[in-house]
């Protein structure tokens, strides 16, 4: 996997993937950002975000479960010095669908945990990761 990110200005970077897909990422103003996307660390939590519910999705629908929608809300700390790294991020599930069963929900949830995606298992190297859903039926 290759990426690159180039300086645009101030404290402006665009962020490009092997994928072909760019977005712009800035510091914050107190440090001479611009508010012109979202922060480096931001990133980093929405790619754990994006990485998990991929997982879950794909398992729940192996799994055989008409499952419709799927968000995570995610809440993290990060140290008080440097390197400010994530101490605490809790990923709060919300999966939608018709006749969902709660043990395979959760069961989709820990696999991810535990075992395929990357980004929470690097992540759960400097925090401590927790996590818990809700399901909601379809209409």
């Amino acid at each position: 996997m290759k990426a690159r990110v180039k300086w645009v200005e101030g404290m402006a970077f665009m962020g490009e993937s092997e994928s072909g897909h760019a977005i712009v990422m800035d510091g914050a103003p107190d440090i001479g950002g611009r508010n012109l996307g979202p922060r480096p660390m931001e990133m980093l939590l929405l790619g754990a975000g994006g990485c998990t519910s991929i997982d879950v999705v794909m398992i729940l629908q192996k799994s055989r479960q008409d499952v419709t929608d799927c968000q995570v809300e995610l809440t993290a700390e990060r140290a008080d010095d440097h390197p400010k790294v994530f101490t605490k991020i809790h990923f709060h599930f919300v999966v939608t669908g018709r006749n969902l069963k709660p043990e395979i929900v959760e069961r989709a949830i820990n696999l991810s945990a535990e075992k395929y995606c990357s980004a929470t298992i690097i992540l759960a190297k400097t925090a401590q990761v927790t996590h818990d859903y809700e399901i909601v039926a379809a209409a």
